[in-house]
């Protein structure tokens, strides 16, 4: 029975009497401090141009640099205001907590099934969301913002390790290949994600790299 114990108990897992408790090491809570400021960041350039464009129309953020990579375009869009505010108080708020649990896990935090399900559920949405602004960047604003890029890239990382995690300690089910693949090679969905966009940026606006 002692031995049935042990093996139920993964790596960061821990038994409690009111369920297990699951940390995270070093390496994935920095990843998500990293990835969380990296975001965190973003938006708050992207926050301050803004208002600073609400203020003075006239106004050209620093990151527009061409008519493709103008980040004055995307902020002046409908797009950029979805939920009737500008898109990055959104990230404002998502983003600092997500360093708040990085840095928990620093701080040697353990968390309940429902906690990571709830992590996984909000770093979901947040690629969801990313992903349609990336498709109406491409294909109906006809530009692109840099600082809107970096935070798109933040949180596919974010969302793909936390995936990962929980995978990898059972906390959502899956194949045992896919579970020792995504073991393995943790990296290799993000960065094949990663690439696949900035494949659609270079084909999107390939004659005006190449002109």
């Amino acid at each position: 029975m002692a031995t049935a114990t042990v093996e139920k108990v993964s790596a960061g897992e821990r038994a409690e009497p009111g369920g297990p408790l699951w940390g995270g090491g070093r390496g994935f809570a920095l990843l998500l401090v990293i990835t969380g400021a990296a975001g965190l960041l973003a938006a708050w350039v992207i926050t301050i141009d803004k208002f600073t464009l609400l203020e003075d129309p006239n106004f050209t953020p620093g990151c527009s640099l061409n008519p493709v990579v103008s980040c004055g375009n995307i902020m002046k869009s409908a797009q950029a205001s979805v939920f009737g505010f500008p898109n990055p108080l959104l990230g404002l708020a998502a983003y600092a907590v997500v360093i708040c649990v990085g840095t928990g896990l620093l701080a040697g935090a353990r968390h309940r099934r429902w906690f990571w399900l709830g992590l996984n559920a909000g770093t979901l949405f947040g690629v969801g969301f990313c992903t349609w602004l990336q498709y109406q960047s491409l294909y109906n604003i006809n530009s692109l913002c840099l600082w809107c890029c970096l935070a798109w890239a933040a949180t596919i990382v974010m969302f793909c390790y936390v995936t990962v995690h929980n995978i990898e300690h059972r906390i959502l089910p899956a194949p045992a290949g896919l579970r020792g693949a995504l073991s393995e090679f943790p990296w290799m969905p993000p960065v094949v994600w990663i690439g696949g966009i900035g494949m659609l940026i270079l084909t999107r606006w390939w004659d005006f790299w190449t002109s």
